[in-house]
């Protein structure tokens, strides 16, 4: 009797203790947010993966064969100035969203993957603080344009 009371009780405390861990992680992960743009007809939500130090904005969405629908990358940069992005290693098309610090789109790129050096160049026409990569079309179907608003979660 004693026994299995004990190995119900382990059961148990285990149960509550990944519990606990799970919502720990969720708390402290700051790898996800949810992002938010109005295009002046709604609000459009996009879970995006931040890249916010050196080697994440390096690696950016390089390698990935898909990208879930509704889903991003949020680059955060230390300064807000032009940014340049490339399409190196990267196997799908994704339209580039430059943001300034104001959280207002400066501009809308369609990039399409890179098959041979040299690859294209895709810059901001002036400051972005802030740089969300989508799945190409993105931007078209959800009519998103230059002065739509980002709201960040």
């Amino acid at each position: 009797m004693i026994k299995k009371f004990t190995k119900n009780f382990v059961k148990i405390l285990l149960v509550f203790l990944l519990i606990f861990l799970a919502n720990c992680a969720k708390i402290s992960d700051n790898s996800r947010k949810e992002i938010f743009i109005d295009n002046g007809k709604g609000l459009i939500m996009i879970n995006a993966e931040i890249a916010d130090d050196s080697d994440e904005r390096k690696n950016g969405l390089m390698f990935r064969e898909k990208l879930e629908e509704n889903s991003g990358m949020l680059f955060i940069f230390e300064n807000e100035e032009s940014q340049t992005f490339w399409m190196k290693n990267t196997l799908i098309s994704l339209d580039i969203i430059f943001i300034g610090s104001d959280l207002e789109i400066v501009d809308i790129k369609n990039a399409e993957p890179c098959r041979k050096d040299p690859c294209k160049l895709y810059a901001s026409p002036g400051p972005a603080k802030y740089v969300l990569e989508v799945n190409a079309g993105f931007a078209a179907r959800n009519k998103l344009k230059v002065g739509d608003k980002i709201i960040m979660s």
